[in-house]
C-alpha cells in the first residue's frame, strides 16, 4: 500500500505545481480550443496531467528498489518502455502538431519494446482452435502490439469530460490489483497500486473543477499501462482467463469499435475524423440538460462534471463481472455480449430521444 500512497502524494504535488504555475507554461500546455466539436470547457486549461501521473508511478517504483528489487525493476522497465507512447502524446499536447498516425506508431513501438525487454505478449486467447498458433511469436507479438496500441487510443477517445478517463482507468487498475493479489503476481499488483495512487493524485485536481486535463500523453500512458499489465497478468498466470482483460476494458474497447463502425459504414467518413456523437458527448448533450445554452465557466464545468458519473456506471457493468469471474471464460464472454447490447441500446435510445426520463437531469441556470 506504500506504493499507492507514495504515487498519490507525488502525483498530487506535481499536478498542483503544474496547475499553480500554469500561467508560466500556458502558451505551450493550455488547451485553448474552446469551440471544437469535442470541447466542453470555457477557459484555457493545461493538458499535461499525464506528467504528474508518470512521476508518481516512477517514484513509487523507485522506493521498492531496496526491499523488492525485482518488483521495482519490472515496474520501471514497463514505464520506460511506455515512454514513446507517453512522449508522443505529450508532444501533441505541447505542440498540437503530432498526427494520430505518429502517436499510434509510437505506441506500437512502445509495445514492441515491452516485448523485447520483458517478453510481454499475448500467448493465448482461450479459443482452442487459435491458441496453438499464438505459441509462435510471429503471431503473438503483432497481436500484442495492436491490442496495446488500440487500448491506448481507446482511452484517449473516451477522455472527453472531467474525470471520465481517469476514473475509468482507476477502476480497471483496482480490478487488476485485486486479481493480481489473488494469484500472487507482485509486479502487476504493485504497478496497479502505484497507478491507482498516481491517478487519484491527478483526479483531485481534474474532477470536478477541471483545473487540469489528462491530455494525450496521460491518456496514452494509462492505456499503455492497462494493456501491458493485463497481458502480463494473463501471460504469467494461466488461471486468469484471457477474456478477463477484454471484459475489464470493454467500455473503451467497444466505444472505439462502435465509433469506427459508425463513422465508416453509417456516416461514410474516415474513422480518424473527430465528431461530436460519441456516447459520452450524447450523454452531455441530451441527458445532462443542466443549464442548457449557458456559456459561463461555472455552468459549463458543472454540466461537464455531472456527465462523467453516467459513464462510470456504464463502465462498472463490465468491471464488476470481470473482477468477480476472472477465472471463468464462458461467463466473461456472456458479459461481453451483455455489455455490447447494453451500450447499443443506450446509444440508440439517446439518438432517437427515447432515453428513460429518469436518466435525464434538468435544471435551469
Amino acid at each position: 500500500m506504500l506504493s499507492l500512497a507514495l504515487g498519490f502524494l507525488v502525483s498530487l504535488l506535481a499536478t498542483l505545481l503544474i496547475v499553480r504555475y500554469s500561467h508560466l507554461h500556458a502558451g505551450l500546455s493550455a488547451d485553448v480550443d474552446l469551440v471544437g466539436v469535442q470541447k466542453f470547457h470555457a477557459t484555457p486549461v493545461p493538458r499535461i496531467g499525464g506528467v504528474g501521473i508518470l512521476l508518481g508511478f516512477v517514484v513509487a517504483g523507485l522506493q521498492l528498489h531496496f526491499a523488492y528489487p525485482a518488483v521495482s525493476y519490472g515496474m520501471l522497465v514497463i514505464a520506460g518502455c511506455g515512454l514513446p507512447a507517453f512522449l508522443s502524446g505529450l508532444t501533441e499536447d505541447l505542440t498540437k502538431r503530432v498526427t494520430p498516425t505518429i502517436r499510434l506508431l509510437a505506441t506500437m513501438a512502445a509495445a514492441l519494446l515491452a516485448w523485447w525487454a520483458m517478453g510481454i505478449r499475448v500467448t493465448h486467447i482461450d479459443i482452442p482452435l487459435l491458441d496453438p498458433f499464438l505459441a509462435y511469436a510471429w503471431l503473438g507479438v503483432p497481436l500484442t502490439v495492436l491490442a496495446v496500441a488500440g487500448l491506448a487510443n481507446a482511452v484517449n477517445i473516451i477522455d472527453g469530460f472531467n474525470g471520465l478517463a481517469a476514473m475509468v482507468a482507476f477502476m480497471m487498475f483496482v480490478s487488476l490489483a485485486y486479481v493480481a493479489f489473488q494469484v500472487g503476481d507482485a509486479v502487476v499488483l504493485s504497478a496497479s497500486l502505484a497507478m491507482m495512487g498516481a491517478i487519484l493524485g491527478f483526479f483531485i485536481w481534474n474532477y470536478p473543477a477541471g483545473l487540469i486535463f489528462l491530455g494525450d500523453g496521460g491518456a496514452y500512458l494509462l492505456g499503455f499501462m492497462l494493456g501491458e499489465l493485463s497481458i502480463l497478468l494473463v501471460m504469467r498466470n494461466p488461471s486468469v482467463s484471457a477474456w478477463y482483460p477484454v471484459l475489464l476494458a470493454m467500455y473503451p474497447i467497444f466505444e472505439t469499435c462502435f465509433s469506427i463502425y459508425r463513422k465508416r459504414f453509417v456516416r461514410g467518413i474516415s474513422p480518424g475524423i473527430p465528431d461530436g456523437v460519441h456516447l459520452h458527448m450524447l450523454v452531455y448533450k441530451r441527458l445532462m440538460r443542466w443549464a442548457v445554452g449557458a456559456r459561463t465557466a461555472r455552468e459549463l464545468t458543472r454540466r461537464n462534471s455531472l456527465t462523467s458519473p453516467y459513464l462510470w456506471m456504464l463502465c462498472l457493468l463490465a468491471v464488476i463481472p470481470a473482477t468477480l469471474f476472472w477465472r471463468h471464460t464462458a461467463v466473461l464472454i456472456c458479459f461481453v455480449v451483455v455489455f455490447a447490447a447494453t451500450y447499443v441500446w443506450l446509444y440508440v435510445s439517446i439518438v432517437r430521444f427515447k432515453a428513460p426520463k429518469w436518466l435525464v437531469v434538468r435544471r435551469r441556470a
